[in-house]
This record gives structure tokens, sequence and C-alpha cells, in this order.
């Protein structure tokens, strides 16, 4: 009999506790701290420590697995997207009073800190983080890596009451009693080592189940993306009869993680150590496991984040047998964090000139930013273009410069001024997305309505979709699952100008709410896709946008409204996680 130790304790002022040792036959044997004066452990924790009661039509228990979680800017624990969409489902599950805990992890060193080198081109930091909000839940469990080795996992807890969320377990083996090795698993989210990345998805998908059992379980357990699948098989191996729910974000399959079946295996990925031939039946294609095709597999429920989404990950795997249906649940994001309070009150109020008012009191802070990070004062009344997002081959960050002839002309009209900010974090080993922040960085540097800033979290994010008057989109069509920026970006007034992908289609009203290009055949060559594009943005800019801004500033702001008025509760992460939960999580009648 093989015993796992498992020990949490349970925190309290009036009971006193002992250790009691369970043994079963099954491989995964746990001790638990018990109360001498009630032994009902499950009873005790059935809020999962909610400072709520919990909404009845939101009463399943449900454990959120996401390898990001982007919840405030001093706890920095996401790279993008990913990690902001699961920080407005937090904010919004706690603000509906739903039954749901996140499982996170840990990061030491975060994604990292985009700082810059002396000739102002890109620096990668990575500096260690200490949070000391977080608290420790007292829940440590082991899991194996390399199948035999084990690996301590201890869980701090984030508290509803710090940041305003449901409670988030993040998870981490930087413990006493793990090795070096062992310890640096937590470091950096997206290690670059493929054996790390592996034991991230082991700690991540076993460690958090684990954890879960040890809060005394879930109804539905919900994996934001593949990287905590081997919950999905620490879920099959224990005979567990609970609901699994799977969100699938990356609409390439390049960008689907796929590894060979025997090297997870050995690396102790499923959970237990397989025969070859069980390692077969785990192959998705070859001899690969596909991970979206496996936990599809698994999923009683999956979903995509945008309507256009679900279209295009149903044709990538329509010819996987066993897979779940996918259906749309649109991304959104959370209204009362990203939407600023005078804005949302001058829209309530249809009041233009207290909307023109702080409008240009946000820009006047982004614009501080500027100047601090580049020496540039920006003026509050000229129109600002935004492009901040993740920086990635396939959302351009540079097709304004794909036509320098016309860029300079842009730049250089004296009766429509313009000033062109760009953010956002290039993956710290993707040597073309580095190359193409630095090329905007030295384009940019000795031009004064231009601007590269560094440090793009939820701070910067927010000064610029509040100080943007134009939210600008670039990804080929097809390529951008969702999209979210520009809906927190809408929140404040600023008018998203975008291809026709990801989440927009379902906003879009074109010169009504936003600016849309027209779409472009995604089967051309992506050179050609790239110089329709850049015409037609060039088109919208100079015969649409800067026309109206400058010269029909009511039409501008009836634009503005109207995709606000649009926005609003469509977008909001409330109606996502009411959705998540009607659509997901609930069983079938």
């Amino acid at each position: 009999m093989n015993e796992l130790v498992l020990a949490f304790y349970l925190k309290s002022q009036d009971l006193f506790y002992s250790f009691i040792s369970i043994s079963t036959s099954t491989k995964f044997n746990f001790i638990v701290m018990e109360t001498t004066l009630d032994n009902n452990i499950n009873n005790k924790l059935a809020t999962w420590n909610h400072p709520y009661k919990v909404a009845k039509q939101f009463d399943r228990r449900t454990a959120y697995f996401s390898m990001e979680f982007a919840v405030h800017q001093g706890l920095k624990t996401y790279s993008g997207g990913l990690g902001f969409l699961a920080g407005s489902h937090m904010r919004s599950a706690f603000e509906l009073k739903q039954n749901m805990i996140g499982v996170g992890m840990l990061w030491k060193y975060g994604y990292y800190d985009q700082n810059r080198n002396r000739d102002q081109t890109l620096r990668v930091d990575f500096v260690e983080k200490n949070y000391s909000f977080l608290e420790d839940s007292g829940l440590e469990v082991e899991v194996r890596v390399n199948n035999n080795y084990q690996v301590k996992v201890r869980a701090m807890v984030l508290k509803p009451e710090v940041f305003g969320t449901v409670p988030i377990y993040f998870l981490t083996t930087d413990v006493e009693g793990n090795d070096f090795l062992s310890r640096s698993i937590c470091n950096n989210l997206y290690d670059s080592n493929q054996e790390t990345r592996v034991a991230q998805s082991i700690v991540l998908g076993i460690g958090g189940a684990k954890i879960i059992e040890a809060l005394g379980g879930a109804d539905v357990y919900h994996l934001n993306e593949g990287h905590g699948l081997p919950a999905f098989y620490h879920l099959q191996n224990q005979g567990k009869k609970v609901q699994m729910a799977f969100t699938t974000h990356t609409p390439e399959r390049a960008g689907n993680t796929e590894r060979n079946a025997y090297y997870l295996n050995n690396l102790g990925f499923f959970g237990n150590r397989f025969s070859d031939e069980e390692v077969r039946q785990k192959m998705t294609n070859g001899d690969n496991v596909n991970y979206t095709v496996a936990a599809l597999r698994f999923a009683d429920k999956a979903n995509a984040v945008s309507k256009l989404h679900a279209v295009v990950a149903a044709d990538m795997w329509k010819d996987f047998s066993g897979t779940a249906k996918i259906t749309p649940i649109t991304n959104a994001q959370n209204l009362l964090f990203w939407q600023d309070s005078e804005i949302k009150k001058a829209w309530d109020n249809k009041d233009t000139k207290a909307f023109d008012e702080r409008k240009k009191e946000l820009k006047n802070v982004l614009f501080e930013e500027v100047l601090q990070q580049t020496g540039k004062i920006f003026d509050p009344e000229v129109l600002t273009i935004v492009w901040a997002r993740r920086f990635a081959e396939y959302k351009r960050a540079d097709l304004l410069l794909r036509d320098l002839n016309r860029f300079e002309e842009l730049l250089n009209n004296a009766k429509y001024p313009v000033q062109i900010i760009w953010a956002g974090k290039p993956y710290p080993t993707d040597s073309y997305a580095m190359g193409v922040f630095n090329r905007l960085v030295g384009y940019s540097k000795y031009r004064s309505n231009l601007a590269v800033l560094t440090g793009y979290e939820i701070s910067l994010s927010s000064k610029l979709k509040k100080g943007s008057d134009v939210w600008l989109n670039t990804p080929r069509i097809t390529r951008e699952a969702s999209g979210t920026s520009g809906m927190s970006a809408a929140f404040n007034g600023s008018i998203n100008l975008s291809t026709d992908d990801g989440w927009i289609p379902e906003f879009a009203k074109n010169e009504k709410n936003c600016f849309v290009l027209p779409q472009v055949d995604y089967r051309l060559p992506t050179h050609q896709q790239d110089y329709i594009d850049s015409n037609n943005l060039y088109d919208i800019l100079m015969e649409k946008v800067l026309p109206t801004f400058y010269d029909k500033p009511k039409e501008w702001k009836k634009i503005t409204f109207k995709a606000i008025d649009d926005m609003v509760p469509t977008f909001t992460s409330a109606r996502m996680a009411k959705q998540y939960y009607k659509e997901l999580y609930l069983q079938d009648k």
C-alpha cells in the first residue's frame, strides 16, 4: 500500500485539532487534520469560506483552474488576455455570490518585468515577488514529477475581502522540504524549459485537484485552457463522478499544446505510471497528446470564447472523434473594475460636457506616463490612438508601418493631427515579437507624436483604455479567439477601430458604435492580407475617423455613447459568469 500524506488544518478560534490517519486501498491516501469537537469536515467547509450566502441559482460547487489570474496590479500572476479574463470572472463570481473558487499558480518571478536597455529597447527582468496579503491556507499536498519524484505543493489563499474576488488558491512548490529543482517549478509563468512546463501543468492540475479534494471536493472542475489537463486524468484515476468543463482559447492548431505521450507518461503527467498499451489509449494524434483534444474528450461541456471562435474551433477539431460540442460563451470584462466612475456618470446622464472634461483629465493621466517614460508632451486636444495588447505576430502591432509613405502622411497631417501609443509584452524568447517591439521603439524615438510604453500590466492597461480616443485592434481574421481589451476601452469612451475578428462581429455597428475594416479573405497569403488591411486601415483613418473626431464632435460623442450602450450588459463579465453557470456548469435535466 502506497500512502500519500495530505495534511491540512482548519483555522478556528474555539476549536483545537488533532491528527488522525486514514488508510485506504487507493493509491492516493491522505491524512486529515480534524477537529475533536466537530468531525463533519465537509459541512465545515461547505461554503468554501465565502463571506456570503451563496445564491441559490449559483450553488453548484465549481473549481476554476487557470494558469493566469489578473485581479490587481499588485498581484503579478498573469501575462495577458487569459489572465485578464480569469480575473474579471473571479470578480463577477464574487459580486453574484457564486459558489466558485479559483485555482492558480503563485509565480515567484511573475511573467517578467518589462524594462528598457540603455538604447530604450526592451529588457526582460525577472524580479522576485512577495505578497504579504496572501495567507497560508495550511493545505499541502504532494504530486509526482518524473513519476517517482515527490514534490510538495502548498496553497496560499487570496481571500475575497482583499481584492473583491471569490477565494483563489495559488499553488507554490517553493516550500520547505523541496529541493532546488522542485522549488523552481513555480518560478516563471510559461517557462521556456519544456520539462518545467509539463511539471507546471502537473502542479496546477493534479496538485490543484488534490487541494480541492482537501476542501471537500467540487461538483464541477472547469479548466480555463488546457494547461491544467492533468486534473482530468487525476479525476479519472480516482473514479470521481464529477462534471468536467473546458474552455478553449486558441484558434490556431500550432498554439494548442501537443506533446509525445510516452514523454508525458515518463514525467507523471497522467497521474499514474501507465503501461505502453495504456499510454497508446491516451494518444490523440499519432504518438502525441493534444491537450485541447484530450480535454474536449474528457469534458461534459466545452466552450469557445466568441461566436466566431466557436465556428473556427469546431472546424479545427472536426476530425477528432469523441469530443464535446463547443458552444460559444463570449469573453467579457468586469465593468466595476474597468470603467471610470466619472465616465459612467456622464454616460448615465448623457452629459457630453462632463464626459469631455473627464476624458481630458484621463488623457492627462496617461500623458504623464508618456512624459515620464519617453520625455514627450502629448496634447489632450489631439486624437490619441492606442494599440496595446500581447505582442504576437498575428496581432500585427506594426501594421501602420507597412506603408511608410502613408504613415508619414498621417503623422504630419496639420489639419488632423494624431498621437499614437503602443504597449504590450512580447513573449521573452519570441525573437520576432521582440524585434517588432524594438522596431517601433526605434521608429518612434525621435518623433514627438509617437510613444512606445513599457510595463504593460493592469495599471498601465487601465490608463491606456481610459486615456485613449481610439482603440486600435489589428489581428488577422480568425486568429483572435475573442480579444477583450477593446471591451474595457469601450467602457471608457474609447472607440474601437478593428478588423472584424473575435468578439467584434457580435458588437459592431460600423460607424455607429465603432469603425470596422472590411473583411479580408483569411485564406489569402498573409502578406496579401496585410497589404489589403493596411490600405483599408489608412482609408478609414483618413476618410472616417479623423474627419469625424475633428469636424463632427457631436457625431463622435454619439458613437462613443452608443458603444457604451451596446457594451452594457452584453459584454460585461456579470453576463459571462451567469452564462457559464447556465450553459457549462448546470447539469442537463
